[in-house]
């Protein structure tokens, strides 16, 4: 048996050797680990865990107490001490975890951890992962974390560079607080403006323009010094159910698969890709037995791994989720996820059980010992890729000068000003003229309406701010119908107000209440200005709106952006990166690319 001075020896030899030829780390060091690995601690690679609390070995009674529920022990080391677990994913405290404060806290964090693992036996380090996909919707890291702008605004600006520079900077920011795996960019193409869960998270529906940015979007994440993850393989953006809460079908043919969704997965492969994701979706084309792609032989190991030739690490999307819990208990989603190809296990329901239900299947011989190795090797050779075994630990204040940078900050907002879509400008209402006027900013979001009012008010103007909720209420209406009549122009935020129910076809509640409101601003007489501040969709059950723009997002600098387009300070360049149908569904209200300019 080696020490665990010995095999660190070994593995950073991996490094040296890989350095020189990257097909080198599947050669002899990294064998040569395997073999002298347990058959626990190669079980422990393949997952992936989330741990409460915001210090490795110090955590809140409460943090203790989630630990305990999930795995029996009290504090993330010990998480790590019981498992020795190939990696780890952070969150935020909207899911439990609150693993992400400050700069500082999280790079601390992330040491301990990495010191947890390393003085284990083997000393193998871990791959620590959050998704930071820029944008709004799916981020983690706050402020002061520069907000990239999201996937449908970078398609929006057309920019190879811009995607390449704000996967960089994303990526940069992750790595100086010890996060060394991304699970982003987003590869799905958004071809069905009703899906629930990706939509503004795609670059857009058009497969060359995904494929492009997503290819860009990898270099930056390598150049940023994080490993890029491509995901929903095989592709997400053509249902009409979330899969955290149910199973969707994707009913595309193997042509349309071929076409639509594989080709921004196999731009991703070109540009050596680190790991890909799957998606909890059925696929019948491919697999007719309605297993979900993460539990389908036919699709990772067949499609994914002999057609697209991939021969990178797959993990897959969260095991809790609908998608995979509706059908598959907690003993048997990672046994089938595993046989069907995945390599890591990401979220396992009731770690015991899945670890031990593994474990169960390799020793029975259901799950090969040749198979399960052929796995641990891809995840060591990703670590000694990404030099954790060489050096796993970060500068805890080198991280708070690195993330949100000034540069940093200053080349998100250049980014963002380059994708606002002017979409409908009939009344010839802008760009504003700078005289000073009564502004009255209403419709979705606490912050976004603030935010907005706050930059149009730097501009010399008076603002009022009546926020009215996803869903306003009638009595919201009416307050903001009420402060309308003292202004002399009105700025709507909506949030998906195109929204309809999947089953009746009809606008969602919220949807209707937020029509309701725009309609009652527009009976007032006053200039209104509508922004789509989500989906750029909105527009289709708006179409009385006489001026109309998308911003894909609503972080900071979004909101600048759209604010510097309203005053001409910035002339709108985003082009559609979808189309906008009739809401009647008799074709195209916009088409992909449209998008209006000043002069």
């Amino acid at each position: 048996m080696w020490s665990r001075v010995s095999v660190a020896a070994a593995t950073v030899g991996v490094l040296v050797v890989s350095a020189a030829s990257p097909s080198a780390a599947t050669g002899k060091p990294v064998d040569r680990l395997i073999r002298h690995m347990s058959l626990e601690e190669k079980v422990g690679q393949l997952f992936v865990v989330e741990v409460f609390g915001q210090d490795a070995d110090t955590v809140s009674a409460a943090a203790a107490a989630n630990n305990q529920r999930l795995y029996g022990v009290s504090t993330p080391a010990q998480v790590i001490d019981k498992y020795q677990p190939g990696g780890v994913i952070y969150f935020t405290a909207a899911r439990g975890p609150d693993n992400l404060q400050s700069p500082r806290q999280i790079a601390t964090l992330s040491n301990g951890l990495q010191a947890a693992a390393t003085r284990q036996r083997t000393g193998i380090p871990l791959l620590i992962s959050t998704d930071q996909e820029g944008g709004a919707v799916v981020t983690r890291l706050s402020a002061p974390a520069t907000a990239m702008p999201g996937n449908m605004a970078l398609g929006a600006g057309r920019s190879r560079a811009d995607a390449r520079r704000s996967a960089e900077v994303i990526g940069t920011e992750l790595d100086a607080v010890g996060i060394n795996q991304n699970y982003a960019p987003v590869a799905d193409v958004n071809v069905n403006p009703a899906n629930p869960v990706i939509g503004v998270r795609s670059v857009g529906e058009d497969p060359g323009l995904v494929a492009d940015l997503v290819a860009a979007q990898v270099d930056g994440y390598h150049d940023g010094g994080v490993a890029a993850v491509a995901k929903h393989f095989p592709g997400h953006g053509d249902t009409t159910v979330d899969s955290h809460f149910g199973l969707p079908e994707v009913t595309h043919t193997r042509a349309q698969l071929k076409a639509i969704d594989l080709p921004p997965f196999r731009a991703a492969i070109r540009r050596g890709v680190d790991t890909i994701m799957t998606a909890h979706v059925v696929l019948r084309s491919i697999d007719p037995s309605g297993a979900p792609a993460t539990m389908s032989k036919p699709i990772l190991t067949g499609l994914l791994r002999g057609d697209l030739r991939y021969d990178g690490l797959i993990v897959t999307d969260a095991l809790d989720m609908g998608g995979a819990t509706g059908t598959y208990p907690p003993e048997v989603a990672p046994v089938e996820a595993f046989k069907a190809g995945a390599d890591q296990l990401v979220l396992a329901p009731q770690m015991d059980v899945a670890y031990n239900a593994v474990l169960d299947a390799v020793r029975s011989g259901e799950i090969s010992k040749r198979r399960l190795d052929d796995s641990v090797r891809r995840i060591l050779r990703l670590k000694t890729k990404r030099g954790l075994f060489a050096d796993p630990f970060v500068d805890a204040a080198l991280a708070e000068k690195v993330v949100g940078a000034p540069d940093h900050l200053l080349d998100a907002q250049a980014i963002s000003d380059r994708t606002t879509t002017l979409v409908k400008n009939d009344a010839g209402l802008l760009p504003l003229a700078p005289d000073p006027r009564d502004v009255l900013v209403t419709g979705w979001g606490v912050t976004t309406t603030a935010t907005i009012g706050a930059a149009i008010s730097r501009r010399g103007q008076t603002v009022t701010v009546v926020e009215t909720g996803l869903t306003p209420t009638q009595a919201r209406i009416d307050a903001a119908v009420a402060a309308a009549a003292a202004t002399d122009l009105v700025v709507v935020s909506t949030n998906n107000a195109a929204n309809v129910d999947a089953t009746t076809g009809l606008p969602t509640a919220s949807a209707a209440a937020q029509q309701a409101l725009v309609a009652a601003l527009l009976a007032t007489g006053k200039p209104v200005v509508v922004s789509g501040m989500r989906n750029p969709y909105d527009i289709s059950r708006l179409t009385t709106v006489p001026t109309y723009l998308a911003t894909y997002g609503y972080t900071a600098g979004s909101i600048e952006a759209l604010v510097r387009v309203l005053f001409g300070e910035v002339n709108p360049r985003g082009r559609l990166p979808v189309t906008i149908p009739r809401a009647d569904g008799t074709g195209a209200l916009y088409p992909f690319g449209h998008g209006l300019s000043y002069g």
